[in-house]
């Protein structure tokens, strides 16, 4: 009697197989999408006694960036102000003494006066155009000229490096003191004070400051990156609304309020804004000479312009 495929054992298993297969597969693909961290673990083909639980991958957050970093050059420099600045610990005559030797004394280069003694000699008269900025009358004096310093100075330390930076800062320290010297030809009264190089650090700084990814662009790029973007030429920076600006409000706070280099004494204490603006203009118009980054080209200059604009 011949025998019904069905009733064949062998035949019977072999399709219960191929049937199961095309089951499972319609299965699979009802399988809702798979993440790709599993698909990676079902890819990889290990026994089922190999597997490992899950473990919850562990993310490693971004390191932060500090709220205030500044650069070896600044920071070796604040230090120096604040280790000068402990002469006030010295007794009166001593600390006048450093006064009168390491201040700025416009009447040194006076020679209607030959029997007027100042103390230095005509080493003085050297070295004063720059050790007088490294003298501060008191705390308040110094902090302040610091407190200026650490946006501009840290983007320009950043920018010029160790050597450029404090030889950046001698030369504007210098500069202010020729402008007090042409203005207070005859005067006693010594001038201390780090804001002529303050003041030729923030002059500095604006050429580059407003350029795309610069350190007051709106799309600001990290601190080092930020510092030696390319610098507008001046010609270019003085038609910037915001170097305008910016030149605007310097003047009239250092004409109004200016607390920069200062007489000691108590009578004959003054604002020297005219080494305050000789530094300034150092700062603006040499900037060149001590910038190691190329210059910006035009179209990259025009697309700084537009730096606010793409925002609006």
């Amino acid at each position: 009697m011949p025998r019904s495929v069905r009733d064949d054992p062998l035949v019977h298993d072999f399709l219960l197989c191929t049937c199961a297969r095309p089951a499972k597969a319609t299965i699979s693909k009802r399988i809702a999408p798979i993440a790709p961290e599993s698909e990676a673990a079902l890819d990889s083909p290990q026994d089922s006694h190999d597997a490992q639980p899950d473990v919850p991958a562990l993310v490693e957050a971004a390191p932060r960036e500090p709220i205030l970093t500044l650069p070896f050059a600044l920071t070796a420099y604040i230090v120096l102000l604040a280790l000068i600045h402990l002469r006030v610990l010295l007794p009166p005559e001593l600390e006048n003494w450093t006064i009168d030797v390491f201040g700025f004394i416009p009447k040194r280069y006076d020679s209607s006066l030959l029997n007027l003694q100042i103390p230095g000699g005509a080493g003085a008269k050297v070295w004063s155009f720059v050790t007088y900025s490294l003298l501060h009358a008191n705390l308040t004096h110094l902090g302040f000229n610091v407190l200026w310093l650490l946006p501009f100075g840290s983007a320009l330390a950043r920018r010029f490096g160790a050597i450029r930076f404090f030889l950046f800062l001698a030369v504007t320290a210098a500069a202010g003191a020729l402008a007090h010297l042409v203005t207070h030809e005859h005067a006693v009264a010594p001038m201390i004070g780090a804001s002529a190089s303050v003041s030729g650090a923030m002059a500095a700084a604006i050429r580059f400051a407003f350029v795309r990814g610069s350190f007051l662009s709106f799309s600001r790029s990290d601190a080092d990156t930020a510092a030696k973007v390319p610098a507008l030429p001046l010609s270019r920076a003085l038609r910037d609304g915001r170097v305008v600006g910016f030149l605007a409000v310097w003047f009239g706070v250092n004409i109004i309020f200016g607390v920069g280099a200062i007489g000691v004494d108590a009578e004959t204490t003054s604002v020297a804004w005219q080494a305050h603006i000789g530094g300034f203009f150092a700062g603006l118009l040499l900037f060149a000479l001590f910038d190691p980054v190329p210059r910006v080209r035009s179209d990259a200059a025009d697309a700084s312009s537009q730096d606010v604009s793409d925002r609006i």
